[in-house]
Formats: C-alpha cells, structure tokens, sequence
C-alpha cells in the first residue's frame, strides 16, 4: 500500500490529506484492481496513540469515503480504513459489472492484502451495510463488533420496494439518473435538512464528474437484489439469515427522515440482532453522518463496549438501570388496587372514573367493579386477537373510562403501553408512534384517521365500533368494544382471564417527555419502576379512595386506578392545559367532593385570571378543595399564594419531578416561606426513597465529574430512585449520557442544596449562562427581570460563545400578553428595557444587552411552561447579528 496525493483528489473539508492510500490488490476475476481508501494508522502514530483495534469502514450508493472523516479523532483510538468500493470513488473504474457476492469477496481479497486482522469493528451505510456484514460473515474470527447506519439487510420478496427505489429501479429511468447525469447523487444530498454546505456537497460530487465515474452508481441501482429471480437474491438470503448468528457488540445509529432505509428496515436489524445498542437521530435523514454527530456517538460506544488500549475490557460491560442502586420497593402488580377495591363491598360500587359531559345530565361514573370487569374484559379480548405479552401498543384515546379500561389490560396481559399524547402536537406525536416501532393502534375515530394519513405503522384498533365502510377506509381490524365483548363472554362461559402477572422486570410502558429541549424521548418504565413510581406519588399527594383526583394535566388521569383514587379530567382542551378555566375546574372538583387537585404550572396563571367568572356553586366547589399540587416546572410561590382565596382549605404542593422519575422532591407553601428567598425556585426536600445529588460544573458550565451533597454547590442535579425510568427508547447515546455517573440519573437542569437538605431548581443545563462574569443560571436572570412590575413571565437568552456569552432578555408583559399568539419580539419601550437591566444587574449581578418584548414566549406544548430559551437564543443571535428571524 502506497501513500498517494493525487492531483486528481483536490483539497476536501474536514478530511485530512495524509490519510488518502492507494493498493493494487487483485479481485475476484484475478486481475490487479487500485483501490484508494482513507488510513488513519500514521495520523495516530504521529499523535503518540496505539490503536485499540481497526474500524473497516463501508460506504454505499452513491457516496465514496469521504463519509467517515469525522472517525479520524483523538477520542477514537480505532485505525479507520475506510474504502472507496471499486468503481466508485476514486477507485479504479474496471467497466465490469459487480454483483452483491463479488463486492463482499473483492473487500475480502483487499484485506487480506493489507494483513488487516482482529480486533475489527465493521462499520457500513446504505450498500456498505450488507457488504460490511457480508464480510463480518466471512471473516468472523477477525470481527470484535459491527456498526450499522441506515441500511438493509433484508427485503421480503412480497414486499414493496420504497417508493424512491422503485422510481430509481425502473430501466428506463435509471441509467438516466445515475449515470446520464448526476441527479440520483444530487438527490441523496437533497435529502439533508438544513441543507449541507456547498464545499460538501462539492466533495461528494467531485468523484462523479463525468457519465463513466458514475456506471458504479448505475450498477449498484441495478442489483438491488429485490426479485426472487435476482442474481444477487442467494447472497442477501445468506447474509440476512447469517446476521442473526452473529453475537458480537452492535451498534445501529439511524436518520429516521430517510425516504429509502426507513424505520422497517432498522426494526428489522433489531429483531435479527436483538441484543443492538440502538441509537434514532430525530431529524436527521439518510446521510445521517452529515446530519448528527454519529462519530461522537461511536466514540463513547467504542469505549464503553471496548475500553481503551491501556485499559481494554475482555468482556461486554455491565449494565444496570438506576432504580437497580436506589432503596427497593416491593413490587405490586400494576393495577392490583383496582381489583382489591372492585372486591371490597365498601368501595366496589363507588366511583373509580368519572367523565363529565357524558350524559345529558353531564356526567358518567364508572365503579371499581365496573372497571376491574371491563380491564379482564379487555384484557381476554386482545389477548384472544393476538396481542402478545411484549408487543407494543399504542393508546391515541381521550383521558376516560375507555383509555383507563384498555391501558390497564395491557398492563394485566404484558403488553407495552406507548402513551404519546395530543399534548406533543402532531409533529411530536407522529415522531413518538413511528419511533417507537409499535405492533398495534389503538385510537379514537380522530386519531386514526391521522394514523391513516400519515403512514403511522401498527395494526389499528378503534374504540367503539365503526361502520363498515370506515373500519375498511381506516384499515381497522375491529374494536375494543367488540374485544371486550368477545372477554365477557369467555367469562360467562366460565373461561376467566387466567395468564400470570408479568415479570416485574419486564417493560411496561414508554411515556413520552414534552420534548421542551428537543424532540420528545421515550421513557421506558419497568412494572417494577412504574409501580414504585405510582407508590412514590401516591405517598407524596396522600391519595385515597376517599379522596379524589381531578386531573388538569390529562395524562396524570392514568395514575388515579393505580393510586385507588376517583379520578375526573377537567372539561378542557388537553393539548392546551394552560388554557384551563376556573369555572372547569370547579366543575370538576364539585364532581368528586373533596378531591385533591392537579394542574399543569401554565394553568395556574389562568384559573387566576378567570376566577371573576365562578357563580356562588362553583367558588363552594373550589372551596372544598382538600389539596392542589401541581408540577412539570417549579412553581413561584406567589402563585400558590394566588390560590390561597380560591381553595382556602387546601394545602398547596408543588412537587418536582419529570416524566424519567416522577416524584422527586415536594415542598407546600408553609415550605416555601421558611425557606424563604434565593437563586431559583425551592422543590423542597426528596420524597421518600429519593437520593438527590449536585454534579459540580466547571467556569463554562460542563460537568467536571465531581458529586456532591454540600450546600450551595450549583450543578446538575442528580437523582436515583427505585422509579427511575429504564432507559430511552432507541436512544443509547442519551441513556449512557444521562448514566454517565454510575447509579445516578442526570436530569438535565442544574441547581443546589441549600443546608436544609432543600432542593433549588434554577433552570436547564443546557441553558446555563457562561458569560465573562462567571455562570449564572437562566432563572436567576428571570426572576430578577419579572420582579418588574409591569412584567408577566421573563426568558434569558443568550448570544455569542460560551465564556465570553452576553444576556439577551424577552418579556411578556401584562397589557399586551396574547397565549398562543407567535409574534417577532420587538424592542422594549426604553422605560421598561431600564427598569429590567437595573433589576437583573442589582438582583443577579448580570448586565443585559438587549431587552425585547412579545405576544407570548415560546413553550413546550404539553405544560405550555417550560420556555424554549435556545429557540430564544436563536432569534436573539439572528437578530442582533441584523438578520431578519422568525416569529417566534
């Protein structure tokens, strides 16, 4: 092998020209073929790091090497040969025509020309993948690991091609756009969003300049081996069926927005190789080594899976979920308080569920023993239908009697509930039932005509009976009102519901975060973490069945069965639960008598400001609130003072917490005031069998790896508990992230202890403030600009780079406050912009450069709270830089 710089390879960005090789190396015809390919072995030698293995890296059609520079890094210590496939790249041009099977024995002929040998991770995309894998097969001895990027392994024959492989398949059609000219290239580097720079896309054109450099894009086209017939059809059978035997550690890390590799070609990859890390890149596209940090991502599986060279490990690491280091709880079956009180003769007729609005006369109560018939019910019904413990399904139902009856029978029967709610929006929602590879549907009419339009996957299952005509339109196999017919009937016929409870370990449900810092994640919760999770909220909010729960956050409905508490969702808008209204609360409240009352923290603001519109009965009903809590951001204490007129009863919580671990720490407004003012927001003390913990941070706001419990120590917080969530659903970078203190969970914002042991919350991590003052905290900077009378809510933005970072504050005010409304933020009247800079800097020790008002700040839409203050910074730097930047 020879080191090259030929004058026909120009000067490319980000690839390093002393990595470019060339070797003559004979195929499989005998005949001696140049490969050029990219070595990394000299770069690391002249940086002093031994290799720990070798990365055999695999490009597909039409891309060449240039695809994995961003392997060539000092934290891989991995030699990466990365190969232009002949025909392609700046390889020889041969004119013959190279089959599936020729590809994989010229790779091999090539490496063993190169005396590569183990330890070998191969590393594939698109094409490169089979051909990778088709090598890992041949050459197993060798192999210590694979890592597979949007490819296919495998394509039944009764299956159709995606639709972009059957426009590039079609004879005709072909040869004129892989060849003819350039457009089947220029299309695939279409496919990124935001678009990938001029100079890089330059680099992967400048291989395929000319109608000949480009047959090699042709022939790849032409040998997708999709019919039965198909010369290259026995090779992907071998390899397919082959893959399934191979044990070694795998990583696949996908762009789900690929319109060829979609999401069935990775659920195929996982159920051949069960045991993968898998890792999804909301966003990003086919070439998703372009479009997301897959290279970092490599780099922290490498050394997890691997070690390094002075400390490799001999075997797969270990791995334990968080709630496995935290205080055990015994494990309840979930939902065995519904049985336990549909068999008390006190409790079994009373109400479990109440709708409002069901009736003429306004309202439906459902019993405990009502209930706990229709979960057995329901639960001998899909059982009988085909859903299998495991299997995942998805609820698209409106918080009620029908949503609680089915996700519980898929708890009593194993299979894994995805609760992804309106509350994410349609683009959430769409994100969260496509990524989570569910195996069945089950939706209101609303919902699966959405499933319908959109491509959701799944086999669909509607709630009540739908007509003919529309159960054949929405491709709906039959209801749940049927499947719970067809149980009651196995009942009556003394045939009972008798399969045992799942294993505790196993998963139980994803529930979906509000995707405030990014696209919403899935949380994966084990029966044993949810039950201790429903044990830790029950504990902390003091439910009984004597006492109700009015649920103004809809998803917090689904804890009341297992809580045994009655439970009503507000007459609102459950994607808007900032929205709710007083009167619709007192309306719920009344319904339950005394209940305890849950609201999102944007509702509380609402319910203030529409107080005026109680009659005499609904200010009686709110009265008789005997507790209000609410949580998804840290509550001020002066709005739990505001409802101290409406519910002058009720002791006001404001619990901490997060959809990973729900109940954190809690603190009542007696609570607030001893601790009385500081940096942030006090949560109070953990709930029982929480540990909290502060990873100290260093001048720029990283992690040093330091833990700490002492007062004052500002950092991100650290949490474990027995209902600390599994694991991210498909997203291994951000599990090992968030695990990446052994036993602890990091939730991502950033806070202290005070000396009381209390908790203060002083915004997200990512969002901390590095300015050449020192770090300063998001909410430190807002509370200080909202102390400004005229102020409703403050977000901190920030521009420029971290250390030397400038404050930028946006406002909502009192007077022109309109929820909901996007608006471009305008300039601040220079009153209001002096009042806010003097605040913050006698307050919070910031100087604020700018001060900008508008309608209504941008939040997540399931809390309608949590401010997007990097979609602020954003605007703030296109703003200040003169550009002009969306609405916000």
């Amino acid at each position: 092998m020879t080191s090259t710089r030929s004058t026909e390879i120009p000067d490319l960005p980000g690839l390093d020209p002393s990595l470019h090789r060339t070797a003559e190396v004979r195929d499989h015809t005998g005949e001696l073929r140049q490969w050029h390919l990219l070595d990394s072995g000299p770069w690391l030698a002249e940086r002093g790091i031994s290799p720990r293995g070798t990365l055999l890296a695999v490009h597909g059609n039409p891309t060449w090497s240039f695809l994995f520079r961003s392997l060539v890094r000092e934290d891989i210590p991995w030699r990466l040969i990365a190969v232009d496939q002949l025909e392609m790249g700046y390889s020889e041009r041969t004119g013959l025509k190279r089959r599936y099977q020729d590809r994989i024995t010229d790779l091999s002929l090539l490496t063993d020309a190169l005396s590569l040998h183990g330890p070998v991770v191969t590393v594939g995309h698109d094409w490169g993948g089979l051909i990778s894998t088709g090598w890992a097969l041949d050459n197993r001895h060798d192999v210590v690991g694979m890592i597979l990027t949007n490819t296919g392994v495998h394509q039944q024959i009764e299956e159709a091609l995606p639709r972009a492989l059957q426009l590039a398949t079609t004879p005709g059609f072909r040869t004129a756009s892989t060849s003819l000219t350039d457009a089947f290239l220029r299309t695939t580097l279409a496919l990124s969003k935001p678009a990938l720079p001029r100079e890089v896309q330059d680099a992967y054109l400048a291989p395929y300049r000319t109608r000949a450099r480009r047959r090699g894009i042709d022939q790849f086209v032409a040998d997708i081996p999709a019919a039965a017939d198909h010369p290259s059809r026995p090779t992907l059978e071998r390899v397919a069926e082959g893959l399934t035997e191979l044990r070694v550690p795998t990583l696949l890390a996908w762009g789900p927005r690929d319109i060829t590799f979609s999401d069935r070609f990775l659920r195929d990859l996982i159920e051949r190789v069960p045991h993968a890390d898998v890792h999804r890149f909301e966003g990003a596209s086919h070439l998703v080594w372009e479009d997301a940090d897959v290279a970092g991502l490599v780099a922290r599986w490498l050394e997890t899976t691997f070690g390094t060279a002075e400390e490799p490990r001999t075997e797969a690491p270990s791995w334990r979920p968080v709630s496995a280091y935290a205080e055990e709880v015994p494990a309840a079956p979930i939902g065995e308080s519904i049985a336990r009180l549909a068999a008390d003769p006190v409790h079994a007729h009373q109400a479990a569920v109440v709708e409002l609005g069901a009736d003429d006369d306004g309202s439906r109560e459902i019993s405990w023993s009502l209930l706990h018939r229709r979960v057995e019910d329901i639960a001998a019904g899909l059982l009988g239908h085909g859903v299998l413990p495991g299997d995942r399904v998805s609820l698209l139902i409106t918080p009620g009697a029908d949503l609680t009856g089915v996700l519980y029978a898929c708890f009593r029967i194993g299979a894994v509930a995805v609760v992804a709610d309106a509350g994410l929006g349609t683009q959430g929602l769409t994100r969260a039932v496509i990524g989570s590879h569910i195996d069945w549907l089950i939706g209101i009419p609303k919902a699966l005509v959405g499933a319908r339009a959109m491509g959701w996957p799944g086999r669909r299952l509607s709630v009540e009976q739908l007509p003919t005509v529309d159960r054949v339109a929405l491709g709906v196999e039959t209801s749940i009102a049927e499947l719970a017919r067809s149980g009651a009937l196995q009942r009556e016929l003394g045939a009972p519901l008798d399969v045992p409870h799942p294993d505790p370990d196993s998963d139980a449900a994803v529930l979906f975060t509000s995707g405030s810092t990014g696209p919403a994640k899935g949380a994966v919760m084990t029966h044993r973490q949810l039950s201790a999770m429903f044990a830790a909220v029950g504990d902390t909010l003091d439910l009984a069945p004597e006492r109700g729960l009015v649920a103004g956050f809809a998803t917090f409905a689904l804890l009341g069965p297992a809580l045994g508490a009655p439970t009503v969702v507000p007459d609102m808008d459950i994607t808007r639960p900032g929205e709710l209204t007083a009167p619709a609360l007192a309306a719920a409240i009344g319904a339950l008598g005394r209940p305890a009352v849950f609201t999102a923290p944007a509702a509380l603001r609402n319910i203030l400001d529409t107080a005026g519109q109680l009659d005499a009965e609904g200010r009686a009903a709110m009265a008789g609130a005997a507790s209000f809590f609410s949580a998804g951001a840290p509550i001020p204490a002066h709005l739990l003072r505001g409802l101290a007129d409406l519910m002058p009863e009720a002791k006001a919580l404001t619990p901490y917490g997060m959809t990973e671990c729900l109940a954190v720490a809690a603190i009542d407004l007696e609570g607030i005031d001893a601790a009385g003012e500081g940096s942030g927001v006090c949560v109070g003390a953990p709930v029982p069998r929480v540990e909290i913990a502060i990873a100290a941070m260093d001048d720029e706001g990283r992690t040093t790896g330091e833990i700490t419990e002492a007062a004052g120590e500002r950092g991100e917080i650290l949490v474990r508990a027995p209902h600390v969530r599994d694991r991210y659903l498909m997203l291994w970078g951000t599990t090992h992230t968030s695990m990446r203190f052994e036993g602890w969970h990091a939730t991502g914002d950033v806070g202290h202890l005070d000396e009381a042991g209390r908790l203060w919350v002083e915004g997200r991590a990512a969002h901390v403030l590095a300015t050449a003052d020192g770090l300063f905290t998001p909410v430190q900077v807002e509370e200080a600009a909202e102390a400004v009378p005229t102020v409703r809510r403050a977000g901190a933005a920030v521009v420029g780079p971290r250390g030397t970072q400038q404050v930028v504050v946006i406002l909502e005010t009192e007077e022109g406050h309109r929820p909901g409304k996007a608006a471009r933020p305008r300039p601040a009247a220079t009153s209001l912009q002096e009042a806010v800079r003097r605040s913050v800097r006698e307050r919070a020790g910031v100087e604020v450069v700018a001060v900008f008002v508008t309608r209504c700040l941008p939040t997540d839409i399931r809390h309608n709270s949590k401010i997007d203050r990097a979609a602020l910074s954003r605007w703030a730097e296109q703003t200040l830089r003169g550009e002009r930047a969306e609405s916000l």
